[in-house]
């Protein structure tokens, strides 16, 4: 499901622009100085049909400006390729990166937009020998070539998740290495990093990525966040999201605002010790 019609929503997300950045951020604007935390990630980080989605609550909770570079449907490239946002990291405080599927980015096997990681653009000629059935030009979204290509034969497509897998691991360690600074490593999902990859399934975000691959990456980061909705998070549904009729199946696929509220109380923990208790202050950060 894309979800990159952001024009049409009943919630104003006052889109804004940083530096030369040629991407749309969720605003307000805010300012990049002094002690900020910048939040990196996909579509919960923007907080698509959340009013205060997770980056402002936990600013609610720390004192400390957030500056929110989530991305709807973001994949990594859309970020290595924006030396705006990986400067603004650098210079952060701390940055909370989200982790995100392994299926919106390029590789060996297919090209994807580079600041719309879900779109497919096309096949590399060594995937199209594998898939020599399969008729490429009748795709227009990532997901919807993994799934085809799952069902087709699961044998053959091991070679596609274990190429992305390893250009996951690739990709975000680069990430990481040009932010230079603190992170903390946030996995906010419906499942644990623990859970196995079902064979009958393409599963759900972040896609094809599991514990041993966070663990590579952890000599790299503060600390790694774990955060499962408990079950009344995910009972509450779309209970307090802004979205119109037309957006309710997709509204429908996305965490609860009891999942940003998890995530937000999670992050704040590690953060206490990252910045220093003194920071925490109930007060809003001053960056009128």
């Amino acid at each position: 499901m894309a979800y990159e019609n952001l024009g049409e929503s009943l919630l104003d997300y006052y889109p804004c622009r940083y530096g030369k950045s040629k991407l749309l951020f969720r605003g307000p604007r805010r300012k990049l100085d002094g002690d900020y935390i910048a939040f990196l990630g996909s579509t919960e980080t923007y907080g698509k049909y959340i009013e205060v989605p997770y980056p402002d609550l936990t600013e609610q909770l720390t004192g400390v400006r957030s500056v929110n570079f989530g991305c709807v449907n973001a994949g990594a490239d859309v970020f290595l390729g924006d030396l705006t946002v990986l400067d603004a990291c650098a210079a952060a405080r701390l940055t909370v990166l989200q982790v995100m599927g392994a299926q919106n980015m390029s590789n060996r096997f297919y090209s994807v937009h580079p600041r719309r990681n879900d779109r497919f653009l096309r096949a590399s000629a060594l995937l199209q020998r594998i898939y020599r059935e399969v008729d490429f030009t009748e795709f227009n979204f990532t997901r919807h070539l993994l799934t085809t290509l799952q069902a087709l034969s699961d044998e053959r497509f091991q070679l596609v998740r274990q190429e992305l897998r390893e250009a996951w691991i690739a990709r975000t360690r680069t990430i990481l290495q040009k932010i230079g600074g603190d992170v903390v490593l946030l996995w906010l999902a419906d499942h644990s990093p623990d859970e196995e990859w079902n064979p009958e399934g393409i599963g759900s975000d972040p896609l094809f990525v599991d514990r041993g691959m966070l663990l590579e990456l952890q000599p790299l980061v503060k600390d790694i966040v774990e955060v499962v909705p408990s079950a009344s998070a995910v009972a509450e549904g779309t209970d307090g999201m802004v979205y119109s009729p037309l957006e309710e199946p997709a509204a429908k696929e996305l965490l609860s605002l009891g999942a940003h509220r998890e995530a937000a109380e999670a992050l704040a923990r590690p953060m206490k010790k990252l910045l220093g208790r003194r920071r925490f202050v109930n007060r809003p950060p001053n960056d009128k």
